[in-house]
């Protein structure tokens, strides 16, 4: 369980990054790369724009890969327990069965006629 919830926090704070980076950028070619426009900046505005779109893919790949081993690390506590899913249509009523449903049936007596009761 610790691994799986690990995982699943690595997960979201890679989304949460993700949604920041997307945010950020524009597509017109402006976004947080516009505000560095100056000329004596170490990193540009095509040097940010690239940052940007790598880690945009890095981000995705990182959470595909960590999907995948989220689903591979699930905690499979209960071996012996089947899964609900069959268990439930083990349970299950067949629809096109007949119901029965209690009935009085009159009470006959010997000479062919019923009772009141």
């Amino acid at each position: 369980m610790g691994i799986y919830l690990f995982i699943s926090i690595l997960i979201i704070i890679a989304c949460v990054l993700q949604i920041l980076i997307v945010l950020v950028q524009n597509s017109k070619g402006g976004g947080l790369a516009a505000n560095f426009t100056s000329t004596g900046q170490s990193m540009g505005v095509r040097k940010t724009a690239d940052f940007l779109e790598k880690s945009t893919w890095t981000l995705a790949i990182a959470i595909l890969v960590l999907s995948i081993g989220a689903t591979a690390a699930i905690p499979n506590d209960a071996q012996e327990e089947r899964s609900r899913i069959e268990s439930q249509i083990q349970n299950a009523v067949d629809p096109n069965a007949i119901p029965t449903l209690p009935t009085a049936i009159p009470e006959t007596n010997p000479d062919g006629g019923t009772e009141n009761q």
